[in-house]
């Protein structure tokens, strides 16, 4: 493998199973696959470096082990104002560049996708889950925003009240629910997941490379307009960040409690 991808870190692992084909697994087995804070950075440029590899064609994208990624590692330290907005532009360059590369994109997603790790999942231009994976938008719940993706990709996907119901109420879906309403291209068997990206992949990679990255130019412009919109609920999210809610949804989470909002009290409630 080249050092164009060799950001020294071992949490993102890359190869070529196929001519023309990448592979980019994130690699945090032991915590479902759950982002460290120089894990955005590292996701954030590694599409950079897919841009301008001459022997990618397609990329696949997939999770070591059981999941794909659950977002953000909760056991990290509450990020500071800086890794905020560190944070805010990491985001807004990897999901412009997820939409302005021109080689096909493909989630394998091989277990649980939650927040960026939806994200990421979403964003690809082909979607193939696994049946029984859990796939769940999340950031309501945990106090913020839902910045990543939703207020870009999911009224295109599903439909207003569909993205409303899921992304404002944080509810879990299963990989044959999300192929159901539309979330997803394709639902299959867990055994089946990577085999069957790493097949499309490698068809894609044999077909007529300017064809297919001129159809998606011309897809993603419904996307590539909304990026206002997806920056919008990025800040917004960085916002919440310093919120009283944020802080104590961690709390309650590191405490194995559920969370008592203190946006949802009513005035003289105290928390019990």
């Amino acid at each position: 493998m080249s050092d164009l991808y060799d950001h020294g870190t071992g949490h993102v692992l890359v190869e070529r199973p196929a001519d023309g084909v990448l592979q980019i697994t994130i690699n945090r087995p032991e915590r479902y696959n759950a982002l460290l804070m120089p894990m955005f950075e590292e996701m954030s440029r590694i599409w950079a470096d897919v841009e301008r590899d001459d022997e990618t064609r397609v990329v696949v994208v997939t999770g070591a082990g059981k999941a794909f990624c659950t977002g953000m590692d909760v056991r990290e330290p509450d990020p500071t104002l800086e890794q905020a907005l560190a944070m805010l532009e990491s985001e807004r360059k990897r999901v412009s560049a997820m939409l302005r590369i021109e080689k096909p994109i493909i989630s394998a997603i091989n277990g649980p996708a939650v927040g960026y790790g939806l994200s990421t999942a979403l964003l690809a231009d082909i979607s193939i889950v696994a049946e029984d994976a859990v796939l769940m938008e999340g950031h309501t719940k945990v106090g913020v925003t839902a910045g990543d993706h939703a207020a870009l990709i999911w009224p295109l996907l599903v439909g207003m009240a569909k993205t409303k119901y899921y992304v404002l109420t944080s509810e879990k879906l299963t990989g044959t629910e999300a192929e159901r309403i539309g979330l997803v291209s394709l639902a299959v068997p867990r055994e089946q997941v990577l085999p069957r990206a790493l097949e499309v992949a490698t068809q894609l990679a044999q077909g007529p490379q300017q064809a297919l990255r001129f159809t998606k130019r011309a897809l993603n412009t419904w996307l590539t307009d909304a990026l206002p919109q997806h920056e919008l609920s990025g800040a917004l999210e960085i916002l919440d960040f310093a919120g009283a809610d944020y802080l104590e949804a961690r709390q309650a989470f590191r405490e194995k409690r559920p969370a008592n909002f203190p946006s949802a009290r009513t005035a003289g409630t105290s928390a019990n």
